[in-house]
């Protein structure tokens, strides 16, 4: 089936705000195996939003919108996607007697305007907001509409809208899936070593995605049930993992940082950061995972080599004779925050991010890891020179501070 998404407010086509709502259908889409074959944004006039429904309607299974659904003058979407398919709207008198339950005051007139909703629509109870959303069949198109806030979208959809899809498009089977993670091996190569599955396997299916300085599996599969369907997937991530190795770092969960903090705490270690050209920025991801105050103690921003010096105790010689930028200084930062918070492991970054500062000697993209254990002292250099930018450069080195916790702690 193909589908387009119609994201309706003039504040998208002036840049004030990103269109995250249709980042975030296209990637639930994918997961059900409907295609997207258009992205379409439109202000909130509605001549253009009808031009754009007419051109969609006549190349698309299945129409989503986002946005337009308020109370106030230029919310028309239900308006004129209504026109456009010759529905008349009426007043949802339920909906009505919930929105002032859940408002719980009087509401204005225009507020009424959010339960007027197309005739025959199936209503999508909206939990999170105000404005429900709604799904109606005609002219050979399914058109749903979702409301535009973010904070609203999101559950809409996965809580409303995909229950709704997989009824069209699974014959009464279902679709899942399961993301294997992999930091360390580009996508080309990661690709390649997969590349027979992509090829022989119709279910489930295997996809390959480039992530922000990692890349994603996608194994999904369809089947009469969920177990059905995670018992054709299971075996196909295994022989994954098998062929690409410790790579891997772990299935269905959100990020690298989520696999350092949840194996620490269940191996009752403690982590501590010494941090220079990252600025923070892996403490900060430590931190963005719930209750990782299990396991991590705090970190040094030692941009200066006085901090360096004077608060992690890298020596004045080691700085005088190697420099900021060198494997020695690494692993004293390492060493320093690791005595300093008493933590199990100390794990440091120093580097030259850029776009200035570099020399023929380190060059932008010159990046040291230390991380400093009980038995462990240890220094890797990765290769970010191709990673051009300095936010590309940051992120990276944080990615691989965190994979070298995994990889000489939880893999141990």
């Amino acid at each position: 089936m193909k589908c387009e998404i119609i994201s309706v407010g003039t504040e998208l086509l002036l840049g004030e705000i990103a269109n995250t709502d249709a980042q975030t259908i296209s990637l639930g889409l994918s997961e059900l195996g409907i295609n997207v074959y258009h992205h379409t944004v439109v202000g909130d006039n509605p001549k253009r939003l009808a031009e754009v429904m007419e051109t969609a309607k006549k190349r698309s299974d299945i129409i989503i919108t986002t946005g337009g659904l308020g109370p106030t003058a230029d919310d028309l979407t239900k308006e004129t996607i209504a026109s456009c398919f010759g529905k008349k709207l009426y007043l949802d008198k339920p909906q009505l007697e919930r929105m002032y339950k859940r408002m719980g005051r009087n509401i204005t007139k225009n507020n009424e305007r959010q339960v007027m909703l197309p005739e025959g629509c199936e209503i999508l109870e909206n939990d999170w907001g105000t404005a429900p959303g709604c799904a109606f069949y005609a002219e050979g198109c399914h058109v749903i509409m979702l409301p535009g806030p973010p904070s609203e979208c999101t559950p809409m959809f996965k809580n409303r809208a995909r229950p709704y899809l997989e009824r069209l498009c699974t014959d009464g089977q279902v679709i899942r899936s399961r993301f294997i993670k992999v930091f360390g091996l580009g996508e080309s190569a990661m690709e390649e070593k997969i590349r027979e599955l992509m090829d022989t396997m119709e279910n489930p299916t295997v996809a390959p995605y480039a992530k922000e300085g990692e890349c994603e599996i996608r194994v999904t599969a369809k089947a009469a049930g969920e177990e059905e369907a995670y018992g054709i997937i299971d075996p196909i991530v295994e022989k994954i993992k098998g062929i690409l190795g410790d790579v891997v770092y772990g299935v269905d969960v959100s990020s690298l940082e989520e696999t350092v903090v949840k194996g620490l705490i269940d191996k009752g270690l403690t982590i501590s950061t010494a941090e220079s050209c990252t600025g923070g920025l892996i403490g900060k991801r430590i931190t963005d995972i719930s209750g990782c105050s299990g396991c991590y103690f705090g970190g040094v921003v030692s941009y200066s080599n006085d901090v360096k010096h004077k608060v992690l105790g890298v020596g004045e010689k080691t700085l005088r004779d190697f420099g900021a930028v060198s494997p020695e200084t690494a692993i004293e930062m390492a060493r320093g925050v690791r005595k300093l918070t008493g933590s199990d492991i100390g794990i440091s970054v120093t580097g030259v991010a850029g776009p200035g500062g570099g020399s023929e000697e380190k060059p932008v993209g010159t990046v040291y890891i230390g991380i400093s254990a009980q038995g462990l002292d240890k220094v890797i250099k990765p290769e970010l020179r191709s990673a051009r930018t300095r936010a590309r450069i940051r992120n990276m080195s944080a990615g691989h501070a965190l994979d070298l916790v995994r990889r000489e702690i939880l893999l141990k």
